[in-house]
């Protein structure tokens, strides 16, 4: 449980998100809310429910990005699924509960790195021991074998014998299988058969020679394997999903439509709002895990909105979604901050990316507010895709040097206006070219 302040959350959140201070104060007051829930007593602690959010905006303005970061900072289970991915019941297609399976995995996964991390000394330990014991015959008698050992200890861990052979037991890895129940809404059946099949033919083991580091990374797994208790991490798993967790679901305005009487593909979408309903609201979801609780779960929806409003969905869902923000449309300032700010800032990653082929890369500020300012001319000029215009321009400008850099190690190149401006003349100049840059 996070313990974050929300003007911490918003510190952190303005590391890698530009601008959109209301989303991100919002998103903030709701992860905080989840550390106040748990202080409360237990008969009340129950009553209180999240209030889920609809973050409301162009494309590439952040909005999955700060769900997406917010829920690293909160050690959350984070899923992100698209509203048009589903189906009303009855049609093929993924079922919604599909969301809350998915989430639960996830927890599992992320408790499962928790717990291996923490007993991750001692399986190394472990590990060692088992080592010496297949480097070792059994032959050598008490003393010349302790001495013998310790020795093959010290080589190993000076990295001395990594190439030499051991046969141990490995679990042999099943081939390629076609999964039967790979259908759409069809996958909570698939699971449940692959833990009786799993069950009814456990894997088989054979001995195998393998070199000592390949062997020691095995042997870690085995005892990592051994000394965390599964039984235990699904049950945190599944606690951490029911109180903690996220679900971001994406392109709801897609399943929102003014006319939904017009088409019978609209009826279909309004089939897919109302099994969202009870999902929100609060439920019991089946899982190869278990039963999961959804009431704690925080949902927050996204969309752009261009050709609905929320207030076209059907009435029961838009009370399940009682805060709403508007995101604002990035402009040349934002862009040229994007460039410039995150710790993940494109001009960092391709500076690095370079750097392995020992060209040192520089951009001027003349030259990242001519990239900022082509961005937003094209977004004016075309579609609006926010910030992910910059991913284009940048490899538009940088594709020469990416593609010379293996042939001019210890090249010095400075990325100014001049240098911009030369790279991206073709699409300035000609309208209909510069609509494949999307």
């Amino acid at each position: 449980m996070s313990t974050l302040k929300p003007h911490e959350i918003v510190s952190e959140l303005d590391k890698f998100v530009i601008g959109q201070n209301k989303a991100k104060r919002m998103v903030a007051v709701a992860i905080r809310n989840r550390w106040r829930r748990q202080q409360l007593p237990e008969d009340l602690r129950d009553e209180v429910a999240p209030k889920n959010i609809i973050m409301m905006g162009p494309t590439g303005v952040g909005k999955t990005e700060i769900a997406r970061r917010l829920a690293k900072l909160s050690g959350a289970p984070f899923v992100k699924v698209e509203a048009t991915k589903f189906t009303e019941v009855g049609y093929v297609g993924r079922d919604v509960e599909s969301m809350i399976r998915d989430l639960v995995e996830i927890a599992i996964s992320l408790v499962r790195e928790e717990e291996t991390a923490r007993v991750q000394k001692k399986a190394e330990a472990e590990a060692e021991s088992r080592l010496m014991d297949l480097l070792l015959p059994s032959s050598f008698g008490s003393p010349e074998r302790e001495g013998t050992r310790e020795k093959l200890r010290q080589q190993y861990r000076l990295g001395v014998i990594d190439d030499r052979e051991v046969e141990m037991e490995v679990t042999e890895t099943p081939g390629a299988s076609i999964d039967v129940f790979a259908i759409p809404g069809m996958e909570h059946m698939g699971d449940q058969m692959k833990g009786l099949f799993s069950k009814a033919f456990p894997p088989k083991r054979s001995r195998r020679k393998l070199k000592v580091r390949e062997a020691y990374k095995l042997l870690v797994q085995e005892e990592s394997a051994k000394l965390v208790d599964e039984e235990k991490i699904v049950r945190l798993a599944k606690e951490r999903a029911e109180q903690v967790g996220i679900v971001f679901i994406d392109e709801i305005d897609k399943i929102a439509s003014a006319n939904s009487q017009s088409r019978t593909s609209d009826i279909s979408r309004e089939g897919v709002q109302r099994d969202l309903l009870p999902i929100v609201e609060g439920s019991a979801v089946n899982t190869k895990h278990g039963i999961v609780h959804t009431d704690h779960i925080l949902f927050i929806a996204a969309g752009a909105f261009h050709f609905s409003k929320p207030s076209d969905m059907i009435p029961e869902l838009q009370g399940r979604f009682p805060l709403r923000v508007e995101l604002d449309p990035l402009g040349r300032e934002e862009f040229l901050r994007i460039l410039k700010e995150p710790d993940n800032a494109l001009t960092k990653q391709y500076t690095a990316l370079l750097k392995t082929e020992q060209v040192i890369l520089s951009f001027t500020d003349d030259g990242l507010e001519e990239m900022a300012s082509f961005a937003q001319e094209i977004n004016s000029r075309s579609e609006d895709i926010g910030a992910r215009r910059l991913y284009t321009i940048m490899e538009k400008v940088l594709a020469d040097i990416s593609f010379d850099a293996p042939e001019m190690p210890g090249a010095q190149v400075v990325i100014n206006r001049d240098y911009v401006r030369e790279h991206l003349t073709d699409v300035r100049e000609d309208q209909d070219l510069s609509q494949y840059i999307l």
